[in-house]
């Protein structure tokens, strides 16, 4: 659902972010609960190219901290490993843990105590990170707990370029469960080109298109900044960062950061 802050809450399942004891057996195992029984062979098929493309499961799941931020409206630094996040909009400051939706926020310098108000800020940092990580990471999450994949055959993105498309529905999982995504996964790169939204699994027509353009190098992994009219910025990807970001509403220099990683590739 649309709000001057979140545009689409998409599926997202907190259930594990993409851990680091991954199963032996494949080079890009599921998440537990991917409804393997339903999916299509050749859409796990290609699921598993997206990742390989991206990098690979190995170097997703030893990636540790990523930034970004969410088209200028929200900045993000994530610990995949542990999900502590610092979420900064505006002047709200949220520094709250992902699978415990537990935290602290600040508003304009003074820290949120109230447990009804503390509350409210916490459930809107959760949602807004579940819907701006969905954003940026959705590629990673083709195999994840709850969704179903399904092969629509090919076809063509609006930029001319020939696709593979795969529809993911979901079960029991996220925000808003009922939602359906077409993803467009190029046929040449095998990266994701575009997706389209549908609010409703039954719906025929999608709500938008976006692009997935611009595939960089971040560390030992690959992420898209680019959705047509809207685009992420400030990306970087640490392997250390001082505690201190995650649990001090001190304010921190992002350039200082951003300019270390960029030194550090």
């Amino acid at each position: 659902m649309y709000s001057r802050y979140i545009f689409v809450i998409p599926v997202w399942t907190i259930l594990l972010f993409f851990g680091f004891t991954a199963c032996q057996k494949t080079e890009n195992p599921p998440m537990p609960g991917f409804d393997r029984e339903n999916s299509d062979a050749r859409a796990i098929e290609i699921a598993d190219r997206v990742m390989e493309a991206m990098g690979g499961r190995e170097a997703w799941d030893q990636t540790r901290y990523i930034t970004w931020n969410f088209f200028g409206r929200r900045r993000h630094l994530w610990d995949k490993w542990s999900g502590d996040v610092r979420i900064e909009a505006g002047n709200r400051l949220i520094l709250m843990n992902i699978n415990t939706k537990k935290g602290r926020v600040w508003i304009d310098g003074e820290e949120v105590t109230h447990p009804d108000s503390l509350a409210k800020y916490l459930d809107y940092g959760y949602r807004a990170w579940v819907n701006d990580s969905y954003w940026m990471f959705m590629p990673y999450k083709l195999k994840d707990t709850g969704v179903t994949l399904k092969y629509l055959g090919e076809g063509t993105m609006q930029n001319g370029r020939k696709a593979d498309i795969l529809q993911l529905t979901f079960s029991n999982v996220g925000v808003t469960p009922q939602n359906k995504y077409h993803v467009y996964v190029d046929q040449k790169t095998g990266l994701v080109g575009e997706w389209a939204y549908f609010p409703e699994a039954s719906d025929d027509s999608a709500a938008f298109h976006t692009p997935w353009n611009h595939w960089q190098r971040y560390g030992r992994i690959l992420l898209s900044d680019d959705r047509g009219q809207r685009k992420h910025a400030d990306i970087a990807v640490f392997s250390e960062l001082p505690d201190s970001l995650f649990s001090s509403p001190a304010p921190v220099d992002w350039q200082r950061l951003l300019s270390q990683a960029r030194d550090s590739k």
